[in-house]
């Protein structure tokens, strides 16, 4: 039945039986006689045949979502007991925003490697809400985010900077997408502030800001090194320094693959270590 269950999404994916079936490495017949045994498990059409290939049908579409669980969970499963038989085997798929894959990351993942240096990492750089729905769906393991669920981690605070030479009265803001946990705190607290950028990371607001574009709203964490060397300045302001908290997700403990338990337990039990600009991870 799993393996009925693969080649159906497969059909969905490739949209013919024929794309499909090279991608499985079967014969059109037996892909196709393995549908017609999930149709019959499930009492219903699947797919729609046609000259232009195959679609889903309304049960169909509604097999999808749960198709792609069952499969996931069987690999889980298959992960998890690997894991369990040697934890230096594991992978641990993780997410989280700018500021924590730039900044406070980098130290516990490179210790967590060097006790169990077969362990990977696949670390995937996001939004709260993007990260939470992967977690959800079984993409990520773990993620680090600004919504209240889940082990509260870390306290982060925000400030605003600028350039020593950038007068910050009437001065527009370098900031981030929409989307971005930043983004919605900077939106929130300073309605109506013009924006004069929107980018995609932490690396490039800094550089702009310090190149005398204007202010930013960002982690004091991100630019620790820049206010000590100078290249920075906090722009003292009513509404700063905001404080967010990061908090630890996942989808249950009894649903996580040992090497994720495991790092959920270190970075737990300790505070990271902020990473400094003119350091090595």
């Amino acid at each position: 039945m799993l393996d009925a269950l693969h080649h159906f999404l497969l059909i969905v994916e490739h949209g013919t039986f024929t794309a499909a079936a090279k991608a499985a490495h079967l014969s059109q017949p037996a892909l196709s006689a393995s549908i017609q045994r999930l149709e019959e498990a499930h009492g219903a059409r699947l797919l729609d045949r046609g000259r232009r290939g195959a679609s889903p049908t309304a049960a169909g579409r509604a097999l999808i979502p749960r198709a792609r669980a069952a499969l996931s969970a069987v690999e889980e499963g298959k992960r998890a007991v690997r894991e369990v038989l040697e934890l230096e085997r594991g992978e641990v798929r993780l997410g989280a925003g700018a500021t924590a894959c730039t900044y406070l990351l980098p130290p516990t993942l490179a210790d967590f490697r060097r006790a169990h240096p077969g362990v990977r990492f696949w670390l995937r750089e996001t939004t709260t809400e993007e990260a939470i729905d992967a977690v959800d769906a079984g993409e990520l393991d773990l993620a680090i985010v600004t919504h209240p669920r889940g082990d509260r981690w870390f306290e982060d605070e925000l400030i605003v900077v600028a350039a020593p030479e950038t007068d910050p009265e009437g001065a527009p803001f370098v900031t981030f997408r929409v989307g971005a946990t930043t983004r919605a705190l900077f939106d929130a607290h300073f309605p109506g502030a013009e924006v004069a950028m929107e980018l995609g990371g932490i690396a490039a607001v800094k550089t702009h800001v310090r190149m005398g574009i204007g202010l930013a709203l960002v982690s004091r964490h991100s630019v620790a090194t820049d206010l000590r060397l100078g290249r920075l300045v906090e722009v003292p302001h009513p509404n700063t320094p905001l404080t967010r908290s990061l908090h630890l997700v996942h989808r249950g403990l009894e649903r996580l693959p040992p090497a994720a338990a495991a790092l959920r337990e270190r970075m737990l039990s300790s505070p990271p270590r902020v990473l400094d600009d003119l350091e090595g991870p």
